[in-house]
C-alpha cells in the first residue's frame, strides 16, 4: 500500500471577479494518507469547499499540483487535469441530490448501472452497503417518503455503493438536528473504517471534525494554518486563531508582558476554560468578578471579569460568588507572540497588563 494516498502541492487558487481577482486558496500543501478520514475544516468562506472541488476536479487550480498515489491528477506545469470520473471519486454534498422519482434501490443502483455492472452484481452491492446504512428495509420507498436522516443515509450509500477509490463529502450532515448528527457522525466513522476508503470531509463545525477525524486541516481565508491529530491541534494549537477555532468553550486569551525585557514584549496567554480553577478571592493567580453564570447539563460556565477582560471557565460546581480568584497549572499555559503565534518556551516570566 502506497504511504501517501493524495497529495497536494502548493495549490493556489484566484478567482477574477467584477471587483478584481480575489485569493481563495494561497499554496495549499496536504499530504492523506490511505484509509484516512482526513477532515478540512475553517468558517464560512475560507476556500474549504473550493479546496475540494479541487480535488474532486470539478475546478482547476490556478497553480499547483494534485496527486492520487503515483498518478498526477492535475499539473499546471505539465497543463494536465483529469476529469473526475478519472480520477475515481465518489462525492456527496449537503443536499441530498437524489432523484425524487426512483425509489431508494434505483438511486442507490444507477452509479452502477452507468458503470454497466450485471444485475446481480448491482443487487449484491446496493444490500451490502444498504445493510451497512441499515436502509435495507426502505429500497422500495422514494425519496419523499423518508425523513431527511434516512436520505441522507441514502445519498451516502449511493456514493459507497460502487466503492470509489477516494470519497469526498461536503458537509454532509448539516442539514440534520443536532442528535440526528451526533448519531449519523458515530455510524459514519465506523462505516468508513470498515470499508477502508481514503476520505476527506469538509466542515465548519469543529466538534464534528474532533470527532470524526483521523487528522484536520484548519484553514483561515485561504491560508492552512495547521494540519494535524485532533489533539495536536487542541494542546498545541499553532496560533491564537486555532486555539480559538478548536475547542468548546473557546480558550480564554489574556494580554501580558515579558518581566526583565527593555522593549517588554506584550504576548497573549492562553487557558482552556476546563483548565480554570475558582477559588476564594485572594487564593489563585488573579481576582475577577462573575458577570454571567450558565447551566449547561451537570457543567456550569461562569463567565467573569479581568481588567475588562472576559474570561469564561467550565466548572462541575459553583456558589454564587461576585467575586472570585482563578487559579490554573502553569503547564496548562499557550503563549503567543504578538503576531499570534505560539511561543514554545516554558520559561517565560510574564505579568498580566
Amino acid at each position: 500500500m502506497k504511504k501517501t494516498a493524495i497529495l497536494v502541492r502548493n495549490v493556489k487558487k484566484i478567482f477574477s471577479t467584477a471587483k478584481g481577482r480575489v485569493l481563495a486558496l494561497d499554496r495549499i500543501n496536504l499530504e492523506i494518507k490511505p484509509g484516512e478520514l482526513f477532515i478540512i475544516l475553517g468558517p464560512s468562506g475560507c476556500g474549504k469547499s473550493t479546496l475540494l472541488n479541487i480535488i474532486a476536479g470539478l475546478e482547476e487550480p490556478t497553480e499547483g499540483e494534485i496527486f492520487f498515489g503515483d498518478k498526477v491528477v492535475f499539473s499546471d506545469k505539465k497543463h494536465l487535469s483529469l476529469e473526475p470520473f478519472e480520477r475515481d471519486v465518489a462525492m456527496v454534498f449537503q443536499s441530498y441530490a437524489l432523484y425524487p422519482h426512483m425509489t431508494v434501490y434505483q438511486n442507490m443502483a444507477f452509479p452502477l448501472k452507468n458503470l454497466k455492472y450485471k444485475k446481480k452484481k448491482i443487487r449484491e452491492q446496493v444490500i451490502k452497503i444498504a445493510q451497512m446504512l441499515r436502509i435495507e428495509t426502505l429500497l422500495e420507498r422514494k425519496p419523499a417518503e423518508l425523513s431527511g436522516g434516512q436520505r441522507q443515509r441514502v445519498a451516502i450509500g449511493r456514493a459507497l455503493v460502487r466503492t470509489p477509490q477516494v470519497l469526498l463529502m461536503d458537509e454532509p450532515l448539516s442539514n440534520l438536528d443536532a442528535q440526528l448528527r451526533a448519531e449519523m457522525r458515530v455510524e459514519l466513522k465506523v462505516l468508513i473504517k470498515d470499508l477502508g476508503i481514503t476520505t476527506i470531509y469538509v466542515t465548519h463545525d469543529q466538534t464534528e471534525a474532533m470527532t470524526l477525524g483521523d487528522r484536520i486541516a484548519l484553514l483561515k481565508e485561504g491560508v492552512l494554518q495547521q494540519t494535524g491529530s485532533p489533539d495536536e491541534l487542541f494542546y498545541c494549537p499553532k496560533n491564537t486563531f486555532v486555539a480559538g477555532f478548536i475547542g468548546t468553550p473557546s480558550m480564554n486569551f489574556l494580554s501580558a508582558e515579558i518581566i526583565k525585557s527593555i522593549k517588554k514584549p506584550n504576548i497573549t496567554i492562553g487557558i482552556r476554560p476546563q483548565d480554570i480553577e475558582i477559588r476564594p478571592p485572594n487564593k489563585g493567580i488573579i481576582n475577577a468578578f462573575v458577570k454571567l453564570v450558565e447551566k449547561i447539563g451537570d457543567k456550569y460556565l461562569v463567565h467573569v471579569d479581568y481588567r475588562k477582560q472576559k474570561i469564561i471557565i467550565e466548572t462541575s460546581n459553583f456558589s454564587k460568588e461576585k467575586e472570585v480568584s482563578l487559579f490554573w497549572p502553569k503547564e496548562k499555559m499557550h503563549f503567543f507572540d504578538k503576531n499570534g503565534e505560539r511561543i514554545e518556551s516554558v520559561e517565560i516570566r510574564f505579568s498580566f497588563v
